[in-house]
């Protein structure tokens, strides 16, 4: 079962239902690769979060990746744990 996570759109307050297929720790930093379709078989759009919150924070706070550089780099790294799965 893949598991399920709310990430709420800071700009609009929306909420949006991702499914973890992924996740990765890099030089100390925690990163998911989600999608937006629950079904493994459908073509869904795929996003990399990064982790930004706090020791003191209780619950993980996530920001999507929009630097290129470390999109890439991210990526890179999900495609190499995912033989299976293309990444565009």
């Amino acid at each position: 079962m893949t598991e399920k996570i709310t990430f709420t759109v800071e700009e609009t307050g929306e909420e949006v239902e991702l499914y973890v297929v992924e996740e990765t720790r890099i030089s100390g930093v925690n990163y998911l690769l989600v999608t937006d379709s629950a079904d493994e078989t459908e073509d869904g759009e795929a996003y990399i979060l990064k982790d930004v919150s706090d020791e003191a924070d209780t619950d993980a706070i996530y920001e999507m990746v929009e630097d290129e550089e470390e999109l890439n780099a991210v990526s890179k790294v999900f495609g190499e744990l995912l033989e299976d799965i293309t990444l565009e």
